[in-house]
């Protein structure tokens, strides 16, 4: 890790540099805030009265709703009923008594806060859609109307007039500017390359990450870059390939670094206005289970990088995961925290990636606040592979989720469930492991977390005023072994290690949790299980479920999170982690909610509740569901 002193680099910045003033009743940003906190000041539900909550308005995303069946449902995408069900992982925003959302039927909509009638639509092109998880928004300046502001899953970057939904005049060519520069693709035209989280807004500019293959080794950049939201013209680059020139490119050894795709930001970013700072979290190099061809520390893989927002110029660096090849990316958004340490106030950043491992850095200098030790880890015994034989592990926190798996540890749920997995290791001739112990050619090996982390992409919150850094975590893994394709290439393979038929994970509960971590002492306030298996034996159902999208907090004391593929929304006490409010949703809600209150004075809570996402749950459902009390 390399710290730099922004002092000599940053310009003084004052409050110009501050993010415009949205009113503390709105949720602008993806996370509320441009740091990502995704707290609400607001305190008209409390844990008192939560019990209370209703269903206040329903909106169906899908245009053409299927005739004959009940509201909620959707249409399969090709004729005959087969093909993938559309569904939403996104946050809404909400700003002035309007949500903007994108959803999964290539459109993006405005609706009245209150009542959730439609105010207007885009519908993209092409037949493009927007991207998975939200849309930004522009308050606009002098000359120019606010703007809704996003990429495309397929590599467009488009501006709406917030009020209209009419492109807005100016920018790119009829509202749309083409991300697909020959810089980016790297000789690649063909592969895929688009947007799948919202951007960061800093001041005129709006920074997007990008979502790569991960496969195979060679295709476009994962560059993060910055676009003027007025003209749509490219202000900045920053490679998360440390590129000649970079005095970290020796960190890629044998020319590894050219044309290699990966190292990508695929989630959200968050800004330190005040500072202009951004934090871009990026992944892991491709292929992400095996580094023989790109010996080296390969910075900055699977690293918190803090780059000038204005410049995209480079301030320091810490990597979560040396030579990442577990797909431990660092993959959740970077949330501004304050750590309160010997009577003065330290401005923090929590980063925590797939492994669960938390770390509570310095803002300005990214030192760790926490001592961090590079522990020895298993070398690799894959031909051509030189496993970095050390990692960094937090003193504190404690890890938040499972890190290994051993016989001993085989789920007792279900006993019929227990012997399908038993048969199935024996069968598989899989092979028990230990934390960062890398894949093998030889045999198919356990590993935990499975690819979609402890943590899911949703990330965590944090409560100012408790100190607390709230998150969901999932203990599940993947059986996977590295494989080489006739070709000669590298690859590999990878399933859930998980009964089929129960849908229940072969090692012990609980499967999910949420956590409470006092950042000020580094120690867990609170965890507990997050998620039902309805069909568990009696007295066996509190066993926690995996999740997908994350909590947010309220002044009252409130955590909300949907996430679990139990299909409930629940809220908790953020002081103690009692679970005070359950509803359950016709289908999960895999995604983060908001809160906010509306012209009428009522604070609502929205979730997107479809189903589907990463982790299979059912899907069907098309809801925007907004909740009030009576």
């Amino acid at each position: 890790m390399r710290a730099l002193k922004l002092a000599l680099i940053l310009p003084a910045l004052g409050l110009a540099a501050i993010a415009h003033a949205a009113s503390p009743t709105d949720w602008p940003e993806y996370g509320n805030d441009p740091g990502g906190m995704r707290y609400s000041p607001l305190t008209q539900i409390t844990p008192a009265n939560v019990g209370k909550l209703k269903n206040s308005w329903t909106y169906g995303m899908n245009p053409q709703p299927v005739a004959g069946q009940p509201r909620g449902m959707v249409a399969s995408t090709t004729p005959g009923g087969r093909g993938r069900v559309p569904t939403s992982t996104a946050t809404p925003i909400m700003v002035d008594g309007v949500l903007y959302l994108p959803t999964p039927f290539g459109r993006v909509v405005a609706l009245n806060a209150d009542s959730g009638k439609q105010i207007w639509a885009y519908a993209l092109p092409g037949g493009d859609q927007p991207p998975f998880r939200g849309v930004s928004y522009w308050p606009g300046d002098a000359r120019h109307a606010p703007r809704i502001i996003f990429g495309t899953i397929g590599g467009k970057l488009v501006a709406l007039d917030a009020k209209t939904g009419e492109p807005s005049k100016g920018f790119g060519e009829n509202g749309m500017v083409d991300l697909k520069t020959n810089a980016i693709m790297n000789g690649f035209d063909k592969a895929g390359y688009g947007i799948t989280a919202p951007g960061s807004i800093y001041k005129n500019l709006i920074i997007l990450g990008s979502r790569v293959q991960e496969r195979p080794q060679l295709g476009p950049s994962g560059a993060v870059r910055a676009f003027d939201i007025i003209t749509g013209k490219q202000a900045w680059s920053f490679s998360g390939i440390a590129q000649p020139g970079d005095k970290n490119h020796p960190t890629w050894e044998d020319e590894g670094w050219k044309q290699r795709s990966g190292v990508n930001v695929w989630n959200l970013m968050t800004v330190d206005a005040q500072r202009g700072i951004v934090y871009l979290p990026f992944g892991a190099p491709t292929i992400d289970r095996y580094g023989g061809d790109h010996k080296g520390m390969n910075l900055y893989s699977s690293s918190l990088v803090a780059v000038n927002a204005a410049t995209g110029k480079y301030l320091w660096h810490f990597q979560l995961t040396h030579h990442d090849i577990w797909d431990l990316d660092y993959h959740t958004p970077p949330t501004l925290i304050t750590v309160r340490r010997n009577g003065r106030n330290i401005p923090a950043v929590a980063a925590i990636n797939k492994g669960s491992f938390l770390f509570i850095l310095d803002r300005v200098t990214g030192q760790p606040l926490y001592e961090v030790k590079e522990t020895p880890v298993p070398p690799s015994t894959a031909p051509g592979e030189v496993a970095w034989p050390t990692q960094p592990i937090p003193v504190k926190p404690a890890q938040l989720s499972r890190g290994g798996f051993q016989m001993s540890d085989l789920m007792d749920v279900d006993p019929g469930a227990r012997a399908r997995c038993e048969a199935m290791i024996k069968e598989s001739n899989v092979k028990t492991g230990t934390l960062f112990e890398p894949i093998t050619f030889d045999r198919p090996m356990i590993v935990f977390p499975s690819s979609e982390g402890g943590p899911e992409w949703g990330g965590g919150a944090f409560d100012p005023r408790l100190g607390y850094f709230i998150i969901n975590t999932n203990s599940r893994g993947n059986i996977e072994q590295i494989i080489r394709r006739p070709d000669g290439a590298y690859d590999f393979t990878s399933r859930l290690f998980r009964d089929n038929q129960t849908n229940m994970n072969c090692n012990a509960t609980p499967w999910g949790e949420l956590a409470a971590i006092n950042v000020n002492t580094g120690d867990i306030a609170w965890r507990v299980n997050l998620g039902v298996t309805d069909n568990a034996p009696p007295g066996k159902q509190d066993t926690g479920r995996v999740s997908n999208g994350g909590p947010i907090l309220t002044a009252s004391g409130l955590t909300f999170i949907a996430g679990t593929d139990d299909a409930r929304f629940r809220a908790f006490d953020t002081r103690t982690g009692k679970e005070l409010w359950t509803y359950k949703l016709d289908y999960s809600g895999h995604a983060t909610p908001i809160t906010y209150r509306g012209k009428n004075g009522k604070q609502y809570v929205v979730v997107i509740a479809t189903g589907g996402s990463y982790l299979g749950s059912p899907a069907g459902g098309d809801s925007v569901m907004a909740f009030t009390l009576p």
